[in-house]
């Protein structure tokens, strides 16, 4: 890893010269984060099962069409993706009133909003990401019009999917955040989603319990990160139903892909014979 060259150290992950160019190599940490880290800890185990989250719901976008930056999952805590010119836009989608929603608009937390509602937060951590308005992303230049109605309109795609796919195994997904990138090709430029989509990045209640899956547990003190997020992966089958949150050098056992067999630490070591 040392050998590599290291483009940006973040909150939860690091990037990393990619083999190819135009490729990133995108490792996730054990960090846990909350108000633009002022509030911070390491949780062993979280990178872990956050990429393998994000892997498998980028993917499945990919599946259906919609653009990520994603190419495929490397080792234990890296991926592959493309490298994209990032919109400093951080992109929340709302489902149910909760966390600053719920605070700034005085809302019981849990109130199902009559639809979804999208909000444009300007990626600034000194400024603690303020929230900004569509005028405010085109005065600034931020965002092009149409790269504004191609974010949004892939924003409301993916809440739809998402919310199918975690209700499908008894999750409610109460807002999720996204970040979009350009990708350049040929002098013209198309927004994919970028970074991650995982319980650091959503609200996932439990839908019968309404028991929290999500980084509230860290931001609110409430213990069980790893194991909420564990129980995430294992309800969307890939995490093995017998492992513990518990991970210790080992690290989580993890589903193996179809066609690839994995070492004890989830590296590909080649793919299953025929």
């Amino acid at each position: 890893m040392n050998r590599r060259r290291r483009i940006y150290d973040g909150k939860a992950k690091i990037l990393y010269e990619g083999p190819e160019p135009g490729t990133i190599i995108q490792h996730f940490k054990d960090d846990a984060t909350a108000f633009n880290a002022k509030k911070h800890e390491i949780i062993d185990g979280k990178g872990v099962l956050n990429n393998r989250i994000s892997e498998f719901i980028f993917q499945s976008l990919n599946e259906i069409g919609l653009p990520t930056h994603f190419i495929r999952r490397l080792n234990m805590r890296e991926q592959l993706v493309r490298q994209v010119e990032i919109i400093p836009l951080e992109v929340v989608v709302r489902n149910i009133a909760a966390g600053s929603l719920a605070k700034r608009l005085g809302m019981e937390e849990g109130r199902r909003l009559p639809r979804p509602i999208i909000e444009f937060y300007y990626k600034k951590d000194e400024l603690d990401d303020p929230m900004v308005t569509e005028d405010h992303i085109l005065a600034f230049g931020w965002a092009s019009f149409q790269e504004l109605e191609d974010i949004t309109s892939l924003a409301f795609r993916i809440n739809d999917f998402l919310t199918g796919l975690f209700r499908g195994v008894g999750i409610l997904l109460v807002d999720f955040k996204i970040e979009t990138g350009r990708i350049w090709e040929d002098d013209e430029s198309h927004v994919v989603l970028a970074d991650e989509i995982s319980p650091d990045s959503c609200r996932l209640w439990d839908a019968k319990t309404q028991d929290k899956l999500d980084k509230d547990r860290f931001r609110r003190d409430m213990g069980g990160l790893i194991e909420a997020y564990s129980e995430v992966a294992r309800r969307l089958g890939i995490l093995l139903d017998n492992d513990t949150a518990s991970f210790g050098d080992s690290g989580p056992q993890l589903v193996p892909d179809p066609e690839t067999t994995h070492d004890p630490r989830g590296n590909s070591v080649g793919r299953k014979p025929e």
